[in-house]
């Protein structure tokens, strides 16, 4: 029929001007994760490309990301990278049970001891415990110390309370996360161990 756009077909470039769909959109931000795993970008770089991929409205906006990441070979790329193949054990249940450990612990009243042994012992054999850990130790730091700079003035001792309703709270979502396996990052948090 004439006047009636063709549909591309696999391995065949849409037109610049057609518009994108959101599954356009997460296709080529999964491609732009999968680069940064392997380290083909770094954070700044990997950044604007989600932002330029998740604000792109044709194709036009889309390829020169793929054809940045892949070359003359970007649409041979258009099927969905494969997911990054991960050890085996990092999917096992005890690491992730040792990770969230690490987040309910000081609810329990090991604020700093819990996360600390859990890195020194289960962080050694396994990189998600011990980011977990990390992540709740660093959190337990900024915490404890927030605390004791507010003790210094009246409008502190009455935030306190608060402070540490909101770490409990923080903590449980964070243990949540590592039950699921995803990472989690504590907001305004001072990141003193590495």
């Amino acid at each position: 029929m004439a006047g009636v756009p063709k549909i591309p077909g696999p391995g065949e470039v849409p037109p610049a001007h057609l518009r994108v769909t959101h599954q356009d959109r997460e296709h080529v931000v999964e491609h732009v994760k999968a680069a940064y795993a392997d380290g083909r970008l770094d954070k700044l770089e990997f950044d604007d490309r989600l932002e330029q991929a998740m604000t792109a409205r044709t194709h036009g906006d889309l390829m020169p990301i793929m054809t940045e990441l892949y070359g003359s070979q970007a649409v041979e790329r258009l099927a969905p990278p494969p997911a990054p193949a991960r050890p085996a054990h990092a999917t096992e249940s005890n690491e992730r049970l040792g990770a969230a450990l690490g987040h309910f612990l000081p609810i329990i009243g090991f604020p700093i001891i819990g996360p600390l042994i859990l890195m020194l012992t289960g962080g050694k054999t396994s990189p998600y415990i011990r980011s977990h850990a990390v992540e709740a130790l660093n959190f337990q730091l900024t915490v404890m110390g927030a605390s004791v700079l507010l003790t210094f003035t009246v409008i502190g001792m009455v935030l306190l309370p608060f402070l540490w309703v909101a770490a409990m709270v923080l903590g449980i979502v964070a243990g949540v996360t590592a039950l699921s396996e995803d990472q989690y990052r504590y907001p305004m948090t001072v990141r003193l161990v590495k």
